[in-house]
């Protein structure tokens, strides 16, 4: 209870709403059996269409922060859940060869709206609560996603896959109403985005803040390792006598464990040094896969499912709101663009690089799992070295705290009186 009333209420009326999304965002799980069974596509077919997707949603998180930065996050989050949930709501009834088009534009407006909920996390919630706020985001999407599967399965046995596309599709519509009404636009007519074309451009924001570029480095390498589990690690274990029921229940361990100790973890730990829980869970994710370098027993692979969820409740959380607290303001959706672009990346790189190294030498890929893990833990704990890397943004004097006061009042609803110079105001348009 302590970590939700560090949370702004709009802000956890946005979590509730998430966690809605979540519950029907299952489309994507199901999506290579759908190509593959109703759609008739081959493996290979489907594996491409599936890839090009999952660069959609990549690009959408990359660069959905932009979209925020210069015409409002909450116009951002509105768009990408339009777009999205509209081609989702009719995607069964495109031909397939229109799937190549309609596929990674849906995932590209989902990546959008990920960035877009993360940014108005980070603007709504002050400096120092931030953990909290990031943990009951993660929180509400890892409920929903506990949800949706086994939901998912029970309307494509008793329907269609079709059906499981426009409930996709209309529940992400009702998503983007109720995110209209819980999230208060600008009274003012004249509103301007936060857009100032003096501030400094992000490479130079990254420039001066070293640690960010290391952070995000290490999350893509890890992200590449922490997502073995759901393609190589399934492969793995049925190698080794473990079959669909086993791995189903080692993943329903790290869903429970999340949703039992992520919030009290984020409380507990919201006075620790960021990028030393940041680094430990790093390593703990890399301790992890060295766990299962002796052998497939089922001891060792229950151990390495709670040695990666551990180091997910230590990292996850802390480096989203690490990178929020670096971030200047009028850069924030960038920056949370960067990090979410990151931490999702492991998606589109995760099952052809383990898979191929796993069929060359399935011998070599835990331990160049634990070995590139490990050094992106090393390399953070580093990073502490670095100048301002303890530290949250650089003073950037009156015109970035109007800045930031703005872009905060785009989540909080409150209206500042326009400066008296007759300049137009710069703020956050709903």
């Amino acid at each position: 209870m302590k970590t939700l009333r560090a949370v702004p209420r709009t802000v956890r009326l946005l979590c509730f709403g998430m966690f809605f999304n979540a519950v029907v965002s299952f489309t994507f799980i199901y999506l290579f059996v759908y190509l593959t069974g109703p759609r008739g596509l081959s493996v290979g077919q489907a594996g491409v269409l599936s890839g090009i997707g999952g660069v959609g949603l990549v690009a959408g998180n990359f660069t959905g922060g932009w979209f925020g930065d210069r015409y409002g996050h909450r116009r951002a989050l509105l768009a990408g859940a339009l777009v999205s949930g509209s081609l989702l709501a009719v995607l069964a009834l495109l031909p397939t060869p229109a799937l190549a088009a309609a596929l990674p534009l849906a995932q590209y407006a989902s990546g959008v709206v990920r960035s877009s909920n993360s940014a108005l996390v980070a603007v709504g919630v002050p400096e120092g609560s931030r953990r909290q706020g990031f943990a009951v985001m993660r929180f509400a999407a890892n409920a929903g996603f506990t949800v949706g599967p086994p939901l998912g399965a029970l309307v494509a046995d008793h329907w269609s896959y079709d059906w499981l596309f426009t409930a996709d599709g209309v529940g992400t519509l009702l998503f983007a109403a109720y995110a209209a009404k819980v999230l208060p636009a600008r009274a003012a007519a004249h509103a301007k985005p936060v857009h100032d074309p003096a501030a400094p451009g992000l490479w130079r924001e990254l420039r001066v803040r070293p640690a960010v570029p290391v952070l995000l480095a290490a999350i893509v390498c890890v992200d590449l390792v922490y997502r073995q589990q759901y393609s190589t690690l399934p492969v793995f274990l049925g190698d080794h006598g473990m079959d669909a029921h086993i791995y189903g229940w080692l993943i329903a361990l790290n869903s429970g464990v999340i949703l039992c100790l992520e919030l009290p973890a984020a409380h507990a730990l919201r006075g620790r040094a960021p990028l030393s829980v940041v680094g430990c869970g790093l390593l703990l994710v890399g301790l992890g896969y060295a766990l299962v370098i002796p052998g497939a027993a089922l001891g060792w692979a229950l151990a390495l499912m709670l040695s990666l969820t551990l180091g997910e409740i230590l990292y996850k959380t802390t480096a989203t709101a690490y990178v929020a607290d670096q971030a200047p303001a009028h850069a924030q959706g960038r920056f949370q663009s960067l990090y979410a672009g990151a931490s999702i990346s492991g998606q589109v790189l995760a099952p052809p690089l383990g898979g191929a190294l796993y069929t060359a030498a399935p011998g070599l890929l835990w331990p160049l799992c634990a070995a590139l893990a490990g050094l992106a833990g090393l390399a953070v704990l580093w990073t502490r070295r670095l100048p301002g890397a303890l530290t949250g943004s650089d003073a950037r004097g009156d015109t970035a705290d109007e800045v930031r006061s703005d872009a905060a009042g785009e989540v909080r609803g409150d209206a500042r009186p326009a400066p008296e110079t007759g300049s137009p105001r710069r703020a956050v348009a709903g």
